[in-house]
């Protein structure tokens, strides 16, 4: 019986593991992307799923995951690498290559988008502190997808795509002042919010700064050492050392590891380890960052879109409107191509997987209520889904679209780029 026992305490693991293994690819083959079949499955599978039928159908329980629980230590690790990775992504050379559109074009693409979509959710009776979460949320988008798309179509050296990856790496810096003002706004409120603001942002800047000294003192001569070794598995037990001790190390310090963690990434991103790191944690960050996906995709209730589809449908249309005429009036001030600036704006009109990340957060820190955060989440991975399409519709329409003079210095594409495609382009 112990033995029987065991073997049903693995029965979340297996599906987790079947998942990742042999349903995600399966859908691939059928061009479909990971980061959906995640969101997908788990959805299906998970506790508004069929595991709600989990009690009733014995072989569901081999099939399904009834409570989320049970796997969200190891996702909550699948946003750390997903914060990893972002850092590792933003190394200063690459931020100076394409300042004009990163701090320029997506900072106020970051800033106006917030600003219209909380206001419109104020406007719909949502408490101001909410509001401002999820338009902080919603105004991301996913680059995961994005570039997936962008890759799959050998579009990565074009106009567009220098236009939407300026904008989705603003979105990347966005992510640390979104996390920063969520642990603010749950500091308390026994205090003055000045006192509250004041304290909480010193503790973050504390903590951050010392992650930051740290880092910069200790991290090159440790993967110097681990390199001088001359073997694979040091080096990979190293990156996942450093990982989740910025991340414990920011925990401590009041913030989330997952801030932590990107912080680490920038660090690492200047060092001549940089690609070995990316090569040592990619089959850990795949993993991870799938079950990280499912787990979200479980906490979509299909009840929202069942009870209410207009409310839902008419919200992803909505959002993707008033992302898209915002970014594509806002890139056409920067002189972009008018094909260029709508295709970007298709491809950035949806939400991205960050929302799931600040949004979950914000219900556990008791800043969103429940019904709110399975609505926005249900539009959030709806939103996603459409974004091959929206994609394909932008392809179109800036094949049609004839050619206009633009300042060639703003979307210069480097060399290299065009050289190695997508995988020069996202090391540049």
């Amino acid at each position: 019986m112990a033995a029987l026992a065991n073997i049903g305490a693995y029965s979340d693991a297996l599906v987790v593991l079947g998942i990742a293994g042999v349903f995600v690819p399966l859908l691939g083959r059928l061009g479909i992307s990971p980061v959906l079949g995640y969101l997908g499955a788990g959805a299906l599978l998970g506790p508004f799923g069929l595991g709600s039928l989990r009690g009733e159908l014995g072989l569901l329980r081999w099939l399904t995951i009834s409570d989320a629980k049970g796997v969200a230590g190891i996702a909550e690790l699948g946003v750390v690498f997903l914060l990893f990775m972002i850092g590792l992504e933003l190394s200063y050379g690459r931020l100076q290559a394409m300042r004009r559109l990163v701090f320029g074009l997506g900072g106020l693409q970051v800033a106006v988008s917030t600003a219209v979509i909380a206001a419109l959710a104020a406007l719909l009776g949502i408490e101001p502190a909410p509001s401002i979460i999820i338009g902080g949320c919603l105004a991301l988008s996913s680059t995961a997808i994005v570039v997936e798309v962008l890759a799959g179509q050998a579009r990565l050296a074009t106009v567009a795509d220098r236009t939407s990856l300026a904008v989705l790496l603003a979105q990347d810096l966005a992510v640390v002042p979104l996390l920063l003002f969520l642990f603010i706004l749950s500091a308390g409120t026994g205090a003055s919010v000045w006192t509250v603001l004041a304290l909480a942002t010193a503790n973050a800047l504390l903590g951050l700064g010392l992650i930051v000294i740290s880092g910069r003192v200790l991290l090159r001569p440790l993967f110097r050492l681990v390199a001088s070794t001359g073997a694979s598995e040091p080096f990979m037990a190293a990156t996942l050392f450093v990982i989740v001790a910025t991340g414990v190390a920011a925990s401590s310090a009041g913030l989330s590891m997952a801030l932590g963690a990107f912080v680490a990434g920038i660090l690492l991103a200047e060092t001549e380890y940089r690609k070995s790191i990316e090569i040592a944690i990619e089959p850990f960050k795949g993993v991870l960052l799938g079950l990280f996906f499912f787990t979200v995709g479980m906490q979509i209730d299909f009840r929202e879109i069942i009870n209410h589809p207009f409310l839902v449908f008419g919200a992803i249309a909505a959002l993707v409107f008033i992302k898209a005429i915002l970014l594509a009036g806002l890139a056409t001030l920067f002189r972009a191509p008018r094909g260029a600036a709508l295709e970007t704006a298709l491809l950035l009109g949806p939400a991205g997987e960050f929302a799931f990340v600040g949004i979950g957060l914000a219900t556990q820190l008791g800043l969103v209520s429940a019904t709110l955060s399975s609505f926005a989440l249900a539009v959030t991975s709806l939103s996603m889904a459409f974004i091959p399409a929206l994609g394909a519709a932008g392809r179109r329409i800036s094949y049609f679209e004839k050619k206009r003079r633009y300042d060639p210095d703003l979307f210069v594409v480097p060399r290299q780029c065009q050289a190695g495609g997508a995988g020069a382009l996202l090391a540049s």
